[in-house]
């Protein structure tokens, strides 16, 4: 074990859990292993691997055998996680984590399991999601985003679903799909014309900065229902397969770290030449903090809130519109320059980025944090019934959105902004983000809220104790009204696209 000192390697995890077999169940770690990574040389300098008994050998069903692999035999004599704990929160804390899919699941289950035991749980660095970095920037060439089929397009054999051999595959995976982007970036007349990375994630190069310029704008005709689409420039590179003769790692002895210094000396014959701050400079962070989905549950609580009397403030309204100040034949849609060659879609009004304000909105269901951020922050929203009015212009922009995002190549599924299920026919809802932010060690939202009794005509701006998402739900209960202030953000993310809305100004009715 390499005691905390220098933070600067990157640590590629991944765990092993069970598989629930009922509603309500959750997941038992039985597998954590990881990897510590130069991030200069891409050359792995350490590594740690353990079984891990979960308190119910029970969870160990033959679905869960299935998946990975392990058995309750093999971990019955296994620590805990809070025999392994210490070792775990060292490796990860105050490091860059990467890992396939590791925000929606990997990310998670850590949490999980220092909560039950009662412990703080590692925060990262920084977080690099090759799930997302690939959907991205190499797109859908190599069939769907899953470590088994990058691996087999790459051909470096089967994924074996164990810990220690996936974080290895993972890292590999990324340096065969680095050598294909710096390819088309440096050599983009040898490839062919067609490339099958979608246009929402550009490969860098000179060219495609200065692409990234030109916009794609969609109108609807004032005269007609139908959409006109205005391309100034389009230019697109193809990649073809390259072979790279570049065999696996081989496996470290497990439960322990092991210097890795005489097994990168002995590779030197294969080429490791690129370095990861280029691949992470592509990672989008920002995009990926606004742009992930969410469907999510409510929570509850009891606030502790201090309340700083503000004015309303009628220029902080100005940039915003209610649904009936909309003209349908006025909205626009364009791709415009987002982050390093990458292009986003822009929702405008009049020649103006739209936002929207509606008063007394109904909130159907409260604040939900059921989704993380990659600092495993919880991803905040809560659900409102929609007006006709407010339907009526989301659901214009969605039309439009949607249809820019089809022929601008994007094989996203697109998600409506307004949600009608069976049941609620007559009373469509829309979700509303509140975004964090992280100053330092401390967490807070971005949506300024405001609240409003019937005993005063000023709201009073409310001013939280600390980031904690209880103080936050129990003000949105479902039944109360709020007046609403929010942007319209279209998204494109690991194959999920759609609009966003944002909270900039929340008034709640008490």
């Amino acid at each position: 074990m390499v005691s905390g000192g220098d933070r600067s390697e990157i640590v590629f995890f991944d765990v092993e859990t069970t598989v629930p077999t009922r509603s309500g169940q959750g997941y038992a770690i039985l597998e954590f292993g990881a990897i510590l990574v130069c991030p200069r040389k891409l050359v792995e300098t350490q590594s740690y691997s353990t079984l891990v008994r979960p308190a119910d050998l029970s969870l160990i069903s033959s679905r869960s055998v299935r998946c990975n692999g392990i058995t309750q035999n093999a971990v019955v004599s296994a620590p805990n996680f809070a025999q392994i704990a210490d070792q775990v929160y060292e490796i990860l804390h105050g490091r860059i984590w990467a890992g396939h899919n590791i925000l929606k699941f990997d990310c998670p289950r850590i949490r999980e399991a220092f909560a039950e035991i009662n412990r703080p749980p590692p925060e990262p660095k920084d977080t690099i999601d090759s799930l997302a970095v690939l959907t991205q920037r190499f797109g859908r060439r190599a069939g769907d985003m899953k470590m088994a089929t990058l691996a087999a397009y790459f051909g470096l054999g089967q994924q074996t679903h164990r810990s220690l051999d996936d974080v290895r595959m993972n890292l590999e995976v990324l340096k065969y799909c680095a050598t294909v982007l710096f390819l088309e970036s440096c050599l983009p007349d040898i490839f062919t014309e067609k490339r099958f990375v979608s246009p929402p994630a550009m490969t860098r190069s000179h060219s495609n900065e200065k692409l990234s310029r030109d916009a794609m704008v969609v109108n609807t005709d004032a005269s007609s229902s139908s959409v006109k689409i205005e391309i100034n420039q389009i230019s697109s590179v193809t990649s073809q397969r390259i072979e790279v003769n570049h065999s696996m790692p081989s496996i470290m002895t497990p439960n322990k770290w092991e210097d890795a210094s005489d097994r990168a000396k002995s590779n030197t014959g294969h080429s490791d030449p690129f370095d990861l701050g280029l691949l992470s400079d592509e990672v989008m962070r920002e995009s990926i903090q606004s742009n992930e989905t969410v469907e999510e549950e409510s929570g509850s609580g009891s606030p502790q809130i201090s309340i700083a009397v503000a004015s309303e403030g009628s220029s902080d309204n100005a940039n915003f519109i209610e649904p009936d100040e909309v003209s349908i034949t006025s909205i626009s849609v364009l791709l415009a320059p987002f982050y390093r060659g990458t292009q986003r879609i822009q929702i405008m009004h009049k020649d103006i980025g739209l936002q929207l304000c509606c008063n007394h909105l109904k909130v159907r269901f409260g604040i939900s944090a059921k989704f993380i951020d990659h600092a495993g922050r919880p991803r905040l929203s809560f659900v409102v019934d929609g007006t006709p009015n407010l339907c009526w212009v989301l659901d214009a922009c969605d039309s439009l959105a949607q249809k820019l995002s089809i022929d601008s190549g994007s094989s996203s599924e697109w998600r409506p902004v307004v949600t009608r299920k069976a049941g609620f026919l007559n009373s469509p809802t829309v979700r509303l983000h509140v975004p964090t932010v992280a100053d330092g060690s401390v967490s807070r939202w971005l949506t300024d809220i405001y609240q409003k009794d019937t005993s005063t005509t000023t709201p009073q701006r409310l001013v939280f104790s600390r980031f904690d998402v209880a103080e936050l739900d129990a003000l949105f209960t479902p039944g109360i009204f709020v007046d609403v202030f929010f942007s319209l953000d279209p998204y494109d993310y690991q194959q999920n696209a759609g609009i966003r809305l944002v909270a900039k100004k929340l008034i709640i009715h008490s």
